[in-house]
């Protein structure tokens, strides 16, 4: 089987989309210091359960690739904070109750805190992807208007099963 990590925040759920929206609507300018001090504020289970909402049929195209036995999967998503853990985590509790749900402290690499070799990563911000492949694993970027930028590029996270089933060299 195939380690796969599915990132939370642009691919899961729309709330990057969302935050930036508040951030912007309290007249901030959005950048790290803004993000960082909203996101450590927010009310997350009002925030995810009420003001945000999955992207793209996130949940059944992830039961579809539970459902192809090809990927050992996991969430891999940066956090600010304790409770943003607690309220990513009891989420995807609701739908799935065997992933593997993998916090990251903002300040460190998604690469710092799980073996990357040969596993493929889902994830929007291609800094992520970059730093991913320099690792020795296999960047997949999520992008609604599927803009690559350089790595193989999906909007629907069940798209996956095709590029691996298709893609003979993307271990190679």
């Amino acid at each position: 089987m195939i380690n796969l990590y599915i990132d939370f925040d642009g691919v899961i759920m729309n709330t990057i989309e969302v935050g930036y929206k508040k951030i912007t609507d309290s007249g901030k300018e959005i950048n790290e210091e803004t993000c960082t001090e909203m996101y450590s504020n927010l009310n997350w289970k009002v925030f995810i359960n009420k003001e945000c909402s999955e992207i793209n049929n996130s949940i059944e195209c992830i039961q579809k690739i539970i459902d192809s036995n090809m990927f050992n999967i996991n969430i891999l998503s940066h956090v600010n904070s304790l409770e943003e853990a607690i309220a990513k985590i009891e989420y995807i509790r609701k739908y799935f109750k065997d992933i593997t749900f993998i916090p990251v402290p903002k300040k460190i690499s998604k690469t710092k805190m799980v073996h990357t070799k040969d596993a493929i990563l889902i994830d929007d911000f291609a800094g992520n992807l970059r730093e991913w492949t320099k690792a020795g694993g296999i960047g997949v970027r999520f992008s609604e208007k599927l803009n690559s930028k350089g790595f193989y590029v999906i909007n629907h996270l069940d798209q996956i099963i095709d590029i691996v089933n298709n893609e003979v060299n993307i271990y190679g």
